[in-house]
């Protein structure tokens, strides 16, 4: 078992190991209801979980899947949920699921009464490593991906190793783009580990699959527990763990949320590499390596479907930006980041071309 804390406006554990949903029963300990948020295909899972919580009054409650979960009408919905059963502050929400869940658990529990306690049992890897770990909540717009939301830290993070064994090979591949990203952040051992046997690096049963969750989770716990609001201004704090996905909102907006997350971010990850690159920032060999380990493991490294007057403008709305400027995490190196802020139009359709012509 590996137990990483997260020291933000409230401290909490984040508890990697196989069976680690059993520890559940003891972090409700106070509560009186609890409200398990699950996607349909883990209707059964959240029966049985509500089944086994015997010291507490336990419901369900079922919402869409994938980001069609994150919407203000599902929002409204579990509200409703809650409200109907009574829920007071001295209760909890637990999200099983993958990210979109967490987000949407996340949201809900810190709206309703401005705040009840939250426990996160991630079930896929994509969530494990991002989704669940940070306190970032949020639902979708029109405008775009995670615009309404909170910064609102769980009790705890339980995340069962036992999951990934019910997760395709695709969904499992997308979630180690999360895990690769936090490589070339802060952590070149992880990339050391799948660069070595990338193929194995594709299954949950991997000898080193717990330590490279572990490993990612320990990178996003050391960013957030020193700027969980993003508030460092010009220096690089936690904006530093969108990187590659300026582009990757993007193309999930145009594709209307049809792409796995990880999918695009490792397509996000390559077109921000080509710009460090084609601005002087990067090495080609960092660049190539980009594509390299992402190609390895199965990860798209191209996208051409995309109209780019559109990826431009879904680019500009991203939480990152100021005003109409354009700001962009890179790398200088492995674990060196900058800020480039407005970049020049004619060396961002530079970076899109060698996207849609690698």
């Amino acid at each position: 078992m590996t137990t990483i804390e997260v020291t933000a406006d409230s401290t909490y554990n984040v508890i990697v190991d196989h069976g680690a949903i059993s520890q559940l029963n003891d972090l409700l300990a106070g509560s009186d209801r609890v409200a398990i948020i699950h996607p349909p295909a883990l209707a059964a899972t959240g029966e049985a979980l509500r089944a086994s919580l015997t010291k507490v009054r336990a419901i369900t409650i079922q919402v869409p899947d994938a980001e069609s979960a994150k919407t203000a009408d599902v929002l409204t919905f579990c509200w409703d949920a809650l409200g109907s059963e009574g829920f007071t502050r001295n209760d909890t929400i637990v999200s099983l699921g993958g990210g979109a869940t967490t987000d949407l658990a996340g949201f809900v529990a810190a709206s309703w009464l401005r705040g009840v306690q939250l426990i996160h049992v991630p079930t896929t890897l994509l969530a494990m490593v991002d989704a669940a770990i940070g306190g970032k909540t949020g639902i979708n717009t029109s405008a775009g991906k995670n615009l309404v939301g909170a910064f609102y830290s769980p009790r705890a993070v339980l995340c069962d190793l036992d999951f990934l064994s019910t997760q395709s090979t695709d969904d499992y591949v997308s979630g180690l783009a999360e895990i690769i990203k936090a490589g070339f952040i802060r952590d070149p051992k992880i990339l050391e580990l799948i660069e070595a046997d990338p193929i194995g690096a594709r299954s949950a049963y991997w000898p080193h699959t717990h330590e490279i969750i572990s490993r990612a989770i320990q990178v996003k716990a050391d960013v957030v527990s020193v700027d969980l609001k993003e508030t460092l201004g010009t220096n690089v704090g936690r904006e530093i763990l969108n990187y590659g996905h300026t582009f990757a909102h993007a193309i999930e907006r145009a594709e209307n949320y049809s792409w796995r997350h990880g999918n695009a971010v490792a397509v996000g990850l390559v077109f921000v590499a080509e710009l460090a690159h084609l601005d002087g920032w990067m090495s080609r060999e960092l660049l190539d390596r980009h594509r390299r380990i992402l190609k390895s493991v199965g990860l798209p490294t191209s996208y051409s479907s995309g109209d780019w007057e559109n990826l431009l403008a879904a680019m500009k709305i991203d939480k990152k930006s100021r005003g109409d400027q354009l700001r962009f995490v890179i790398l200088r190196d492995i674990a060196t980041p900058a800020i480039l802020e407005g970049p020049d139009a004619a060396l961002l359709f530079a970076a899109y071309r060698e996207i849609v012509n690698p």
